[in-house]
């Protein structure tokens, strides 16, 4: 049975992809990434690019309520805050300059960015779609490696099924050059291990996110990268 969503979200309208004017705003402020000029242009966020994306995240929600029941959909707390934290950045530019949001496991005490989940990111020439775990910490990484090393074949029969292979090709991530400490270099899943990223996904155009169907693209994908998230998220707990 789905999940309704909080009565204010749901007077929101059917998604209708996401406006020229959206693109055309992001790539102005690339060009003007200071407070004075986005406050000034604000009006245009709010309704270009945040705006289609709480109804994608809405739109979601129903689509995703019989598919993944125990993540979080909500079109208020899902979607990343447009002010960047440059506290410990060497980049000050004060916006992002896309717009995303990712989904986790209801009831976690970790944020949705520190567990493992499902994501979806506009930007200008860079749109992505997937899941998995983009930062894990040293206790999650050790986690899944001992459950790969523990139980490969969990994990090989999602990463190897046909539909994952068709959808997403393989697992992507950054690799450490030599094997991780406890694991020798002759070890069966070593190419796995090697991993210090776990996350999958693909990349439509600009095209599929103009159009009211990318709801059912993005929903597709979630749906093929579900499996993959699960086993993730008990591998770290």
């Amino acid at each position: 049975m789905s999940t309704a969503l909080p009565l204010d979200d749901t007077l929101l309208p059917p998604f209708d992809g996401f406006p020229g004017e959206a693109f055309a705003f992001l790539k102005k402020l690339k060009r003007n990434n200071n407070r004075t000029w986005f406050q000034a242009h604000k009006t245009e966020y709010e309704e270009y690019v945040r705006f289609p994306m709480k109804c994608l995240v809405a739109a979601l929600a129903q689509r995703m309520a019989d598919h993944a029941p125990e993540f979080e959909f909500n079109p208020r707390t899902s979607i990343f805050r447009v002010y960047r934290d440059v506290r410990f950045s060497k980049n000050k530019d004060p916006y992002k300059t896309n717009v995303a949001a990712s989904f986790a496991m209801r009831g976690g005490t970790l944020s949705a960015t520190e567990m493992p989940g499902l994501y979806v990111g506009i930007e200008p020439g860079e749109i992505f779609v997937g899941g998995g775990l983009y930062m894990p910490t040293g206790e999650q990484i050790k986690a899944i490696r001992r459950s790969i090393a523990e139980e490969p074949e969990g994990y090989l029969t999602i990463i190897r099924d046909r539909r994952f292979t068709r959808r997403f090709g393989e697992v992507m991530g950054d690799r450490l050059q030599r094997a991780p400490l406890g694991y020798g270099a002759d070890h069966p899943m070593i190419e796995h291990l090697r991993l210090k990223q776990y996350y999958i996904g693909v990349e439509p155009d600009e095209r599929q996110c103009r159009s009211r169907r990318f709801a059912d693209t993005v929903a597709a994908i979630f749906t093929d990268a579900i499996p993959f998230v699960r086993w993730l998220a008990s591998a770290v707990g």
